[in-house]
């Protein structure tokens, strides 16, 4: 059965697509039957230039990249999630549907990487990209079908805090 992670922030248009996109990555570089969902509580519409630019760069595939609704995770026949982690401090402290699965909730901060200086904004997704690609491998190699939910809200804090 997938193991499904939905990453949130407030405008899903940097870091949880960069979250969504490392973690994507790894599990298919991995053989991981493993899924990453982005989605945001006010989504701009539009994935930032700089962070698909940046993974680009990193050779991590960015088709199926899109700024998304959070909502769209709660409907019905939304997949159910394992994992759902707020990257941003706002999205950490708004309400939150009802997701399905009864997922682990955690909260990773990032700084905004768009809020840099435009000179400085490629150097700054690179590194947040960088950051959170460490962080979703460490995600994904995890035994989720072995995990209870105690066990595994230890262990993605765990992660968070590395």
């Amino acid at each position: 059965m997938t193991a499904n992670v939905l990453v949130l922030c407030t405008h899903n248009s940097a870091r949880s697509v960069l979250a969504e996109a490392m973690f994507n990555h790894w599990a298919k570089k991995q053989g991981i039957d493993a899924k990453a969902f982005s989605a945001g509580a006010a989504p701009s519409g539009r994935v930032h230039p700089q962070a698909l630019a940046a993974l680009k760069a990193a050779g991590v595939d960015t088709s199926s990249l899109s700024s998304k609704n959070m909502d769209l995770f709660a409907e019905a026949g939304a997949p159910a999630m394992r994992v759902v982690i707020t990257v941003c401090d706002s999205a950490a402290a708004q309400p939150c549907p009802m997701w399905p699965g009864a997922p682990v909730r955690v909260h990773w901060s990032y700084s905004d990487p768009s809020a840099a200086p435009e000179q400085e904004q490629s150097q700054h997704f690179e590194l947040t990209r960088q950051a959170i690609a460490y962080r979703m491998l460490q995600l994904v190699q995890l035994p989720f079908a072995e995990l209870d939910n105690k066990t595994l809200q230890t262990l993605v804090q765990r992660i968070g805090e590395s």
